[in-house]
């Protein structure tokens, strides 16, 4: 599966870092993106990325990371999302097919994007009430929300939960329990499954 995981400029380092990690290690074959081809992107500590190209035209698979939405930075995902650029080319990759998988506040740039009204999705607590806002059912209880094409997920390592959520749709539980003992993590199974989901392969533990 070609897998890529969305960069910009203040981009939360682990909501990317972490599902990479996971994807990795279970083949998915995830690269680094930006919108358009550049040399490097900065995180939100400060860490520096050679992103590997420029957003494809329709991936398999998207993961949106966050990165300081709860402190309106016009670098990271608030400022991403009131530019309306990421947004709207999130949207163009749905619309081709693409399967969108939000992480942290990167859920907020789905959501901005006008994708989860009236659809159930999480973001990081700091921003439930704006996801509310935009339109979405809020499974506040939930570490990941898997709704078919659209996947979100908790603050900042439930992207981590995501990417093996991921996986066992893919591959199978055994498969997720397989990349979690690769990376030495346990899994946090509280996965809401909405009602786009039917077909993939059901979580241990549904909430």
């Amino acid at each position: 599966m070609r897998a890529e995981i969305l960069l910009y400029e203040g981009f939360e380092e682990l909501d990317a870092f972490g599902p990479f990690e996971v994807l990795a290690v279970a083949a998915f074959e995830p690269s680094l993106v930006t919108l358009a081809p550049a040399e490097r992107v900065t995180g939100a500590h400060n860490v520096t990325v050679v992103p590997h190209a420029g957003l494809g035209e329709r991936p398999e698979l998207l993961v949106v990371p966050g990165g300081g939405w709860a402190a309106r930075h016009d670098r990271g995902a608030w400022g991403e999302a009131q530019r309306d650029t990421l947004p709207r080319a999130i949207a163009a990759r749905h619309a081709a097919g693409t399967t969108l998988a939000g992480v942290c506040t990167g859920t907020m740039l789905i959501a901005s994007a006008g994708l989860l009204v009236g659809r159930p999705a999480v973001t990081h607590r700091s921003a439930l009430d704006d996801l509310a806002a935009a339109g979405a059912e809020v499974i506040a209880g939930a570490r990941v929300v898997d709704d078919g094409e659209i996947l979100t997920a908790g603050g900042v390592t439930a992207g981590i939960d995501l990417a093996l959520r991921l996986v066992e749709r893919r591959d199978g539980v055994g498969a997720a329990e397989r990349a979690a003992e690769a990376i030495e993590y346990r899994r946090d199974e509280r996965v809401h499954v909405g009602p786009r989901a039917e077909g993939c392969r059901r979580p241990t533990r549904v909430l």
